[in-house]
């Protein structure tokens, strides 16, 4: 079919004809013919999210200035400017979409002016409907595949997909952690995590991104103490320098999904001021830009820090403070929740011989009865780097070590190890106070006397 006003658009596609990537696409249609607008948005519009129309480069400014898109398509031949020279001005003020340029006059001098101004792709006129849909859906799959690539990129250099794991345990204090992520998680809220280091600040954000409606949109974690202070800024926010560079910040990359400020104490004053105003607008100016770029943005935050001790100091703002502080998770220590210990062991050994290829250890009644007797400092993330380094070795430290024996799966506790832990686990959580420790267990005070002396406690 070929392009007319009027003309009815093509039969719509089979299922992934064009990939999943058009439906999620946002499009300005730029051109001064109704009959080829009108024509461009018939047959987008039922297969991507979101388009509009401009009838001017001057309308398209307008329009730019209040909403962001994936992708542009651009009339070149216009009353009073063309789109390239209309393009060109465009990038300095701040240009953040692909753009496929439609003409009738495919000469030289306008192919090499579309390369110079950064056009992704351009379509010769008369075009039939599944030119300009493969068109599209080609530029969007680059666009996509850019973006996963940098926050692949970004990821790596964050450490990888450590913090990947699931929210693990049945244990009170992390049930109750469970169940305000499950009421957060269709509220576009921002969350701050506290608590100490390694008790999964991290896991448990990603949990609220895995339960909420932006769980297929991307989960940006940013380490705000691992990047300098000179860089953070433009990491971020992104820079726009002339026609020559542009380079989308991480708020751009994350648009549409949830962004995780970890350490968020570490943020330079001149950042913290910035973030203030995306938190209050929603929109974020690169360094070098004019134009602001609307975002659809959750944010949530980490630290390890006393930020109210940071604001009575002088070196966090008391006004973004409050601004992240709207609901507040704060994640127990693992000497808190030393029932879940076991599970979360049995899982770090079954990933780490899996992934270095070397046989699990087991643990036996001696080895778990140790692991959950000790303190922890380092909570979570020190049991895994335990886990780990004993796969690598082949043995448990002196003091958690058991028979030492290797085997190919872990040990089956007995009944008797099962209770010990459990009653001394309540125990801990009773302050040692055997008699609320019964009344919790539904004993009688005889009964845990009795067990503690066999134990030796």
């Amino acid at each position: 079919m070929t392009t007319g006003a009027g003309q009815a658009a093509v039969a719509p596609p089979r299922e992934d004809e064009y990939g999943e990537n058009l439906e999620l696409g946002s499009i300005l249609v730029i051109d001064d013919e109704p009959g080829m607008r009108n024509f461009l948005t018939k047959i987008l519009e039922p297969r991507c999210k979101r388009v509009e129309q401009a009838r001017s480069t001057s309308e398209a400014s307008s329009i730019l200035d209040q909403s962001h898109f994936d992708l542009v398509i651009l009339d070149n031949i216009m009353p009073n400017q063309t789109g390239l020279d209309w393009l060109e001005e465009q990038r300095p003020v701040g240009f953040f979409a692909d753009t496929i340029l439609i003409t009738a006059y495919a000469d030289l001098d306008t192919a090499i002016k579309a390369l110079r101004t950064g056009v992704a792709d351009f379509v010769l006129k008369p075009f039939r409907a599944n030119q300009i849909l493969n068109a599209v859906a080609r530029a969007l799959d680059r666009k996509y595949l850019r973006r996963e690539n940098i926050l692949l990129k970004h990821e790596l250099s964050e450490g990888g997909n450590a913090a990947r794991g699931r929210l693990l345990g049945n244990s009170l204090p992390i049930q109750k952690v469970r169940d305000i992520l499950n009421k957060l998680a269709p509220l576009p809220t921002s969350v701050l995590f506290t608590g100490a280091s390694g008790t999964g600040k991290e896991i448990a954000a990603r949990t609220l991104h895995g339960l909420s409606d932006r769980a297929n949109k991307p989960f940006v974690a940013v380490n705000c103490a691992a990047i300098s202070a000179d860089n953070i800024a433009d990491d971020l926010f992104g820079v726009v320098e002339g026609n020559t560079r542009r380079k989308d910040g991480l708020f751009l990359h994350a648009d549409g999904g949830t962004l995780f400020l970890d350490e968020v104490a570490q943020l330079p004053e001149q950042v913290q001021a910035a973030l203030l105003r995306v938190l209050e607008d929603q929109r974020i100016r690169p360094a070098g830009a004019e134009r602001e770029i609307p975002l659809n943005l959750r944010f949530l935050f980490a630290t390890n820090a006393d930020l109210p001790e940071a604001v009575a100091k002088g070196s966090f703002r008391e006004d973004l403070y409050h601004r992240i502080n709207v609901v507040n998770i704060e994640m127990p220590l693992l000497s808190e929740r030393t029932e879940d210990i076991v599970e979360l062991a049995a899982l770090f050994m079954s990933q780490f011989s899996k992934s270095l290829g070397m046989p699990a250890l087991e643990m036996n009644e001696e080895v778990l009865l140790k692991l959950s007797r000790y303190n922890w400092p380092g909570n979570v993330r020190e049991l895994s780097n335990l886990i780990e380094r004993s796969v690598i070795l082949g043995a448990f430290p002196d003091e958690f070590s058991g028979s030492g024996r290797v085997t190919g799966t872990t040990a089956i506790e007995t009944l008797e190890l099962v209770e010990q832990r459990h009653i001394m686990n309540v125990l801990d959580a009773c302050g040692g106070n055997r008699a609320e420790a019964a009344r919790r267990l539904g004993v009688s005070r005889k009964t845990i006397d009795r067990k503690c002396t066999s134990w030796g406690v």
